[in-house]
């Protein structure tokens, strides 16, 4: 009898050891390098995709697209490129990204936000132009949102005006966490880190046609150690559960 029990016990240890080796093996992470105001949406999707594939752990880097494409040339270990810009993008291209797998995910708008209590009068990106503004939070030149609040204000022709008042953030997120503290007297971010900020409002909406849109590409990377399970993650931002987040915060999705 001990004998039987000792060869179902040695037999139960070694069924246990296989399963936990195949349960171990099965298990795999990715790290998603995504644009800073993807930080709320991604974050939400990430519940979701785990009840779609509880064995992937999501690992996110949001930062400015630029800083964050920077840190892709310098060899990071990414699996999946979002941003919010296609100069990041188009940047990589060839050398870094799959480009078989790249699409354009999502469509933002670009905005004008002021604190919640200003008094100053700001309705215009054109009064970001006028003493109505001593300062303006902007992002730096290597930050999408940085690159189209200067095309915007080229295209009202007072660029020079406005880069000598602004203060200027490393991502959008900053930008906006100036203009929450009201330690500026605006600032241009895009539409859903308003929807989703507190103690500011919108001011303006960008003048029609004073920019490039505004559009997310998005692709698997050539170092990936898990590409297939990258693009499984990839197509899931597509899927009805993962758009629906989007478009509640206020993304446009691309069909």
């Amino acid at each position: 009898m001990k004998k039987i029990l000792s060869i179902l016990l040695v037999a139960f240890l070694c069924t246990a050891l296989l399963g936990g080796c195949k349960k171990s093996k099965a298990e795999l992470s990715l790290n998603v390098f995504a644009a800073a105001s993807l930080t709320e949406a991604l974050t939400e999707i990430a519940q979701l995709y785990k009840k779609t594939a509880p064995n992937v752990t999501l690992y996110f880097n949001f930062d400015s697209s630029g800083t964050l494409q920077t840190q892709i040339e310098n060899g990071a270990d990414a699996d999946v490129f979002l941003s919010a810009g296609q100069r990041q993008m188009n940047a990589l291209s060839g050398s870094f990204i799959d480009d078989a797998t790249r699409k354009n995910l999502l469509i933002n708008k670009v905005v004008l936000i002021v604190p919640e209590n200003s008094t100053k009068g700001i309705s215009s990106f054109q009064d970001v132009l006028t003493a109505k503004v001593s300062l303006v939070a902007l992002g730096n030149a290597s930050v999408p949102v940085g690159q189209y609040s200067e095309e915007i204000f080229k295209f009202l022709n007072g660029w020079e005006i406005v880069s000598a008042k602004a203060s200027l953030g490393s991502n959008v997120k900053e930008v906006l966490s100036q203009v929450e503290s009201a330690s500026v007297d605006c600032g241009v971010v895009y539409s859903t880190d308003a929807a989703t900020a507190r103690d500011i409002r919108v001011a303006a909406n960008a003048p029609e046609g004073s920019h490039q849109p505004v559009v997310y590409p998005a692709a698997v990377l050539k170092s990936s150690a898990n590409p297939q399970a990258a693009q499984v993650f990839l197509d899931f931002l597509s899927s009805p559960e993962a758009t629906a987040v989007f478009a509640r915060i206020g993304f446009e999705v691309v069909k």
